[in-house]
């Protein structure tokens, strides 16, 4: 098993359908269907950024996830202090509960230590459980919620 940084957006792309249709499902008011050429075009623009970084978890040749992490700079205000994270967009395993999630996410608490970042952020949609078990197993904290109101 091997994680590795990818500049392959046509594979993330090829990778992100299986959470993007979760999203669909869950939150069909919020998102739109998958569509190949627009998620792939996304991809690669974004991918070309030095502050966005892909890696991919393969056995083989065979592709098994992904994550896409952001390395964020959050300047000082007069109201907070400035701080660095990395931020976890999206993580996804093809395999669910084959350890897969959390080699990715071992490699992306190595990328934090090697850039000096002391915090990693996430966040997921409400109805995930999935991946509300996940992080919960992986000792991430709430400190801030994110709620709505239909009006």
């Amino acid at each position: 098993m091997e994680v590795s940084s990818t500049k392959d957006y046509e594979l993330i792309a090829t990778l992100n359908k299986t959470v993007h249709e979760l999203h669909v499902q869950l939150y069909p008011e919020y998102f739109k269907e998958y569509h190949f050429e627009n998620v792939k075009s996304f991809f690669e623009g974004l991918i070309q950024k030095d502050n966005q970084l892909f890696l991919i978890i393969k056995r083989e040749d065979e592709a098994l996830g992904y994550a896409w992490i952001e390395l964020k700079d959050y300047p000082e205000n007069v109201f907070k202090k400035g701080y660095k994270s990395v931020y976890v967009h999206q993580l996804n395993v093809l395999r669910p509960n084959q350890g897969l999630g959390s080699l990715l996410m071992d490699k992306i608490y190595e990328i934090a230590k090697e850039q000096k970042i002391k915090l990693v952020e996430l966040d997921y949609w409400a109805d995930n459980h999935a991946a509300e078990r996940f992080y919960h197993k992986q000792g991430f904290t709430k400190y801030r919620e994110f709620l709505y109101r239909d009006l």
